[in-house]
């Protein structure tokens, strides 16, 4: 999950004379036109031009002739600086444009004019495609006199010629209601149910009395009938709702419909089948999230690209990365490990928690009553290294150990056996942008605690699960994690800058007393060595009430440790305590499912739901399935399966939120380079990838632009620049992994 911001790299060379700044609007004022000259009737005043952009007003139109061979999209732009904006105040901007030859796409953006050129508001239209005029609104988050109207044009293997006309950004306008688009008002999961597991489904009505309903089989056929259940006004998405159980009904197939007070479902299925695919797409996705490593087409077809960050131009790569000016002497090689979400950082704290779910999923196949690893073994998710007798699983997660290892200070340098925070590049980058084509420099950050905890934590669970494969690889995990917890005993409180945040997310923690318990866990039940169990043991966390409303993530490790604890063979005293404490967390998850209409097991106090809370959602949903590993007991099997539902479709918006699953699913993602919707050249994210969720802060100025005031559910838009609720991450996708394991083993 990222705090962050996005920046517009700065355009240089104008073009025309020197501009005057306007006069900002207040607050409320009347509609005023902050644009000079936006009709070009006084030729180019106002407006400049980058430097290798010839532009000129032609037929009353800024025309601009664009080259071709340009990288980025700010490698070339048009633009008028010393806009004012001010804060909290609605803008229409507007504009009428082409492009020759047809269906290229133009970067528009209103943002800051100096540094660090923030992104106040974009879009990106295929001329043509997509008309002539174009319109939207948005709420400036600042008070500047120094914004920007900009069109960014470059990136394109081919000069082409683009038109402007008729540029407005008219102050005093009020948004546009944005009304989402949710399909028939009953909400299925559109993937489909298990045939012996639990059948909801939530009904949005205005009836206040119970509904009659009928199942419909593929063809039309009415196969089971019943009585809707009234449950009154739903906090979550603002509706009045029923809820329906068909789940005597267990007879497999496909195209099975639900009707309802005149509405029909999307199709779903009953079977198995979906859950299989979905735990193989779920954790393919990370392949495509390499860095450091050319991606095959033959392995994933329509994804491949060449290798990022090695030091081919115009990358300045990873193999020699230096600190930031002043705050080291030496350079690493931080090469390979997974690009973290739709940027092209790395993050220790992210890849940690991910590396250990993902490792986690093979350990709990290997331990639960339901587990399976042969759906998890060598060949099953078409790796490079496939066929070479390991686990898929294990080597993809490896890729990630591998990176977090070379984070590693080195021996006789200060703070000696932490870990960096992370590596990115100096500025953010704009989108699109393939990893491959990164000009940025790449920096490492300062070491901190929650890093070299993260580090000993995944690398002594690593030493267990790869000792069977690599011994050598394991003695050398175990060894970095003896390390990385020696070095954190001796540096406690080395914290993240929560300001750090230029070029990449800050990813702060202010409190690192649950990573220094998940790491003497995972240290002591590799090793059973006494230090770490009277570690853990006295620890205040390992008697802690650690499953709250929000789950855990990243910044709240302490249930990685927990139910590693309860699940993973050990002789630690008191452990019936602790399995009894999974459960206790699990009764109050499923006591919130079974209190929300829409029926997941999640319910954010004061109903603000948080960022990337799709994944939150889902491991609340691990802490069920947990709860079945360790009693057997169907209530808490049924309510992870249930919590499947809710991310698949069965939710306010009636949308599935992983790409490629269900009649309607989420797939633009924001992200530099699943970025279809801004270059047709580029894929969609790939199936079985989570987008974040909704998001009740909306940082992102497209989604405060769309979502003013929106409800818990409600605060999503499936967008490439809603950052703030759309963006994919690979902890994220880590809990759909394993959750997707876990429902498919119950087929």
């Amino acid at each position: 999950m990222k705090r962050r911001r996005t920046a517009l790299v700065c355009l240089t060379a104008l073009l025309a004379a020197a501009v005057t700044a306007l006069p900002a609007a207040p607050a409320g004022a009347d509609e005023t036109e902050q644009v000079k000259n936006g009709t070009f009737d006084n030729g180019t005043e106002s407006w400049w031009a980058s430097g290798n952009v010839t532009a000129a007003v032609t037929d009353g139109r800024l025309c601009a002739d664009v080259p071709g061979g340009t990288t980025n999209r700010w490698d070339a732009a048009v633009g008028q600086n010393d806009i004012a904006l001010v804060a909290g105040e609605s803008y229409r901007f507007s504009f009428t444009a082409t492009g020759a030859p047809a269906d290229h796409v133009v970067r528009a953006i209103v943002g800051l004019s100096v540094s660090p050129y923030d992104t106040y508001y974009e879009v990106s239209p295929q001329l043509s495609v997509s008309g002539n005029t174009y319109s939207y609104t948005f709420t400036s988050p600042v008070d500047t006199t120094q914004g920007q109207v900009g069109f960014q044009l470059g990136g394109t293997p081919d000069a082409w010629r683009f038109c402007v006309d008729d540029v407005s950004l008219l102050g005093g306008v009020a948004p546009e209601p944005y009304v989402p688009d949710t399909g028939p008002r009953v909400r299925v999961n559109q993937v489909g149910y298990l045939p012996s597991g639990p059948k909801n489904a939530t009904l949005v009505t205005d009836a206040t009395a119970r509904l009659p309903w009928q199942l419909k089989d593929a063809g039309g056929r009415a196969v089971a009938h019943g009585w809707s259940v009234p449950r009154g006004a739903d906090a979550s998405s603002g509706q009045n709702v029923h809820t329906i159980d068909f789940g005597r009904w267990t007879r497999r197939g496909d195209g099975y419909t639900l009707v309802v007070d005149g509405e029909t479902s999307h199709p779903f299925a009953i079977g198995t089948a979906g859950y299989e695919r979905l735990r193989t797409d779920s954790a393919k996705y990370y392949y495509t999230q390499r860095s450091g490593i050319a991606i095959d087409d033959e392995l994933r077809p329509g994804y491949a690209r060449p290798a990022g960050h090695v030091g081919t131009a115009p990358n300045q790569g990873d193999t020699e990365v230096p600190c930031r000016p002043g705050e080291c002497d030496y350079t690493l090689d931080v090469s390979g490990g997974w690009y973290d979400a739709g940027d092209h950082g790395k993050y220790v704290v992210n890849g940690g928690i991910s590396a250990w779910e993902l490792l986690s999923t093979y350990e709990r196949s290997l331990h639960a009553r339901t587990g399976k690893p042969s759906k998890l073994g060598d060949g099953t998710l078409a790796l490079p290294e496939s066929g070479n007798k390991v686990p898929d699983i294990l080597d993809e997660a490896r890729w990630e150990l591998e990176f977090l290892l070379k984070m590693q200070v080195p021996a006789g340098q200060p703070l000696a056996g932490m870990a960096h925070h992370k590596i990115h590049d100096a500025q953010w980058t704009g989108l699109p942008l393939l990893p491959s084509d990164d000009p940025q420099k790449r920096e490492l950050h300062p070491p901190t605690t929650a890093a070299t905890l993260n580090l000993a934590a995944t690398a002594a669970q690593a030493a267990r699960l790869y000792r069977p494969y690599d011994r050598a690889f394991a003695a050398k995990a175990l060894d970095a994690a003896r390390t990385a917890w020696a070095a954190a005993l001796a540096h406690p409180d080395v914290l993240a800058d929560e300001n750090d945040g230029t070029g990449g997310g800050a990813y702060p923690d202010s409190r690192v007393d649950d990573e220094f318990y998940w790491a003497a866990a995972e240290l002591y039940l590799t090793t059973g060595e006494r230090t770490f169990e009277r570690y853990v043991l006295t620890s205040p966390v390992h008697t802690a009430d650690i499953f709250g409303p929000l789950g855990f993530d990243w910044a709240r490790t302490a249930a990685a440790a927990r139910l590693d604890l309860a699940t993973v063979p050990s002789r630690l005293p008191g452990r019936d305590a602790v399995r009894r404490s999974v459960v206790r967390g699990a009764d109050r998850y499923l006591a919130t499912l079974e209190a929300q209409p829409y029926g997941m097991p999640y319910a954010p106090d004061g109903n603000v739901y948080d960022w990337g809370s799709n994944a939150q959602v889902l491991n609340n949903a691990v802490v069920l399935a947990t709860a079945h590993d360790i009693t057997g007991g169907a209530a808490y099997r049924d309510g992870a399966v249930q919590t499947m539902d809710y991310v698949l479709g069965r939710n306010a918006l009636n949308i599935s939120y992983v790409t490629g699953y269900g009649e309607v699913s989420a797939h633009r993602q924001h992200s530099r380079w699943y970025a279809r919707q801004l270059d047709p050249a580029l894929p969609d994210p790939p199936d079985g990838t989570l987008a974040g969720g909704p998001n009740s802060a909306i940082q992102d100025p497209y989604a405060q632009s769309k979502l003013q005031g929106c409800v818990g559910q409600f605060c999503y838009i499936d967008d490439i620049q809603s950052w703030s609720t759309n963006e994919h991450t690979v902890n994220w996708n880590a809990a759909l992994v394993r959750m997707a394991s876990f429902v498919a083993d119950q087929g």
